[in-house]
């Protein structure tokens, strides 16, 4: 088999967008309408882009070595399951600064040697935004929660063997924290 390089760069096969209207802007979502002209000379009359924020999420390990996990109702598909810590990045935060921040209203728990452990697009097709993963090691209880109005979620600690085993059944489901948990597990040599 002949050995291809290839020189493609992110603007590879650009689209033109030929015009743009909003349609709806709140905090939390905005949807743009575009009409675009592919790379290859074809138009898409109506494509819709959606605005959000940039989010977070942490993987924290406490000085035991526990994992901090929540249990959170999510009412897009109607269930509780395990998660991340995660929120959204406040207009004047970096992404570190919001996952220090998210840790510490949603468990309580901070401290600890932090490190950017991932940067995902949660679907590039469509939204705008960037997740950042983190991994928080070594955090400890320093506070209590400091939920927002629409949060209700329990903190629990769990052996890593515990949660890999969530993740192999299934049991946690949010694709943008399922994508780092297994770099972390494929990482730490637990696979």
């Amino acid at each position: 088999m002949k050995d291809s390089k290839t020189t493609a760069t992110h603007d590879d096969r650009r689209w033109t967008v030929l015009s743009s209207k909003y349609l709806w802007r709140r905090p939390w979502l905005t949807v743009r309408l575009e009409h675009v002209r592919l790379a290859n000379g074809r138009e898409a009359p109506e494509y819709y882009v959606l605005e959000y924020p940039d989010w977070v999420n942490v993987i924290a390990i406490t000085k035991d070595g526990e994992m901090v996990m929540i249990r959170q109702y999510r009412h897009g598909i109607g269930r509780s399951d395990y998660e991340l810590c995660a929120g959204v990045i406040e207009q004047g935060e970096n992404p570190e600064e919001a996952a220090r921040r998210e840790l510490l209203e949603e468990t309580g728990f901070g401290g600890g040697e932090w490190t950017q452990f991932a940067r995902l697009a949660p679907n590039p097709s469509s939204q705008t935004n960037w997740a950042y993963s983190y991994l928080a090691v070594g955090v400890e209880k320093i506070d209590t929660q400091h939920l927002d109005g629409a949060e209700d979620l329990s903190v629990h600690l769990m052996s890593k063997s515990q949660v890999l085993q969530l993740l192999r059944d299934g049991e946690i489901i949010q694709a943008l924290m399922v994508a780092p948990l297994w770099k972390y597990f494929a990482t730490s040599g637990m696979l």
